[in-house]
């Protein structure tokens, strides 16, 4: 019996030993693999877009060519419908639908305004609903904020509601594709419940938002668009860069924002970097001018508009807001222009922002110069602004299966 033991516990160790073999060996196997198809689909991605082994040779952007030549074919042939509300100035919601008279009177909101004004003198609207790709629902959650008889997210939810059933009823350009072509655009935190009581309006409308997060609710990335949030501000030539004596630099409120308190709590007394809990000892702007790094931090939401006054006022964007899909993420490469880095990264802010290399840091600071035109607004859309790169987006989004009117 104990020979039959004997013989039973090595044979035991034997087979325990084959099966560790085999899973090492499967793994191996299995990563290998995996390097490989990695490495094929890298290969097929190069020969398909003619991409370079040297990442800086396209700039900040992951393929300039090519989306140079869809941009130019995008503002020859895209058309937008805006509803007639817009236009009707005797209405008793005339405040809620019609562009903003002087949309920097709204700074916070400024992005959301600003979108329907250059829109309305673009040569991407159209009257005629038939030559239409997609069609705007010019409701401004904004606006209704501010209105007395619709304040609270309930009656503005309501609104929407209303309103999307009323265009429902009048037209057919809203049944043919049940809301895949239409969109509406907010920047207020409000705006994700906006749309929250209209299935159709949540689940297949197309959100042009501020608040783009692939964790907020309703937001759906690669359907939805992310809107930069930009504050109006007058024409700027960043200085030398001799003048930036600063690591880096931020100002803004704890409130609602555990991530802003941890990184006051570690940094703010630091001798190389400015980090204020509200209200800096200096001029706001000022402590853009003379940094190398500016931190963007989540606060309430992801969003804030530290990312476009960085890109602004030429200090390298810091972005430290976990989930934010970064506006026109498919045709600007951020890393080539900013740092992103997570939540859990703060204690290491310092040592990972020294660590850049002085080169890096230049090639980034010179690709942020040429980012700076897709962070303007005019109120009659050019070149390559927000207005058009917005539109761009809107475009790639244009194949949408819908039924004849």
């Amino acid at each position: 019996m104990k020979v039959r033991r004997l013989h039973h516990q090595r044979l035991l160790q034997v087979l325990m030993v084959l099966l560790v073999v085999c899973s090492l060996r499967f793994s191996f196997l299995g990563s290998s693999s995996s390097q490989i198809y990695r490495e094929q689909q890298q290969q097929q991605h190069c020969h398909l877009y003619n991409c370079s082994n040297d990442r800086e040779d396209s700039g900040p952007y992951h393929n300039w060519e090519l989306f140079a030549a869809d941009f130019e074919k995008m503002k020859q042939q895209l058309k937008i419908f805006v509803y007639s509300d817009v236009f009707y100035k005797s209405s008793p919601f005339a405040d809620i639908f019609l562009p903003l008279p002087n949309p920097s009177h709204r700074p916070n909101y400024f992005s959301e305004h600003i979108f329907k004004v250059a829109l309305l003198r673009s040569s991407l609207l159209t009257l005629l609903p038939q030559k239409a790709h997609f069609f705007f629902l010019p409701f401004s959650i904004n606006a209704l904020r501010n209105d007395h008889r619709f304040h609270s997210e309930e009656s503005i939810s309501q609104f929407i509601t209303h309103y999307t059933n009323t265009i429902t009823h009048r037209f057919s350009y809203w049944n043919a594709s049940a809301g895949a072509d239409h969109f509406y655009v907010c920047c207020h935190s409000v705006g994700r419940q906006a749309a929250s009581k209209h299935p159709a309006l949540r689940n297949n409308a197309i959100q042009l938002t501020c608040c783009s997060s692939y964790f907020q609710r309703f937001f759906v990335p690669h359907r939805d668009v992310g809107l930069p949030q930009i504050w109006p501000r007058p024409p700027y030539t960043p200085p030398h860069l001799q003048t930036r004596h600063r690591l880096a630099y931020f100002a803004g409120r704890v409130q609602n924002s555990r991530v802003r308190w941890e990184l006051i709590n570690l940094w703010g007394n630091d001798t190389q970097m400015d980090i204020f809990d509200g209200n800096p000892s200096l001029p706001y702007e000022e402590g853009f001018k003379r940094s190398k790094y500016c931190l963007h931090v989540k606060g309430y939401e992801v969003n804030t508009a530290r990312v476009s006054d960085s890109i602004h006022f030429g200090c390298v964007p810091v972005i430290i807001s976990n989930y934010y899909h970064l506006p026109f993420a498919n045709v600007l490469d951020w890393s080539k222009f900013s740092v992103i880095l997570t939540q859990e990264d703060i204690p290491m802010l310092k040592q990972i922002l020294l660590a850049i290399p002085t080169k890096t840091y230049l090639t980034m600071y010179q690709n942020l110069r040429k980012v700076k035109k897709h962070f303007q607004w005019h109120t009659t859309p050019q070149g390559y602004d927000s207005f058009y790169m917005t539109a761009y987006q809107l475009w790639l989004r244009r194949n949408i299966h819908r039924f004849s009117y």
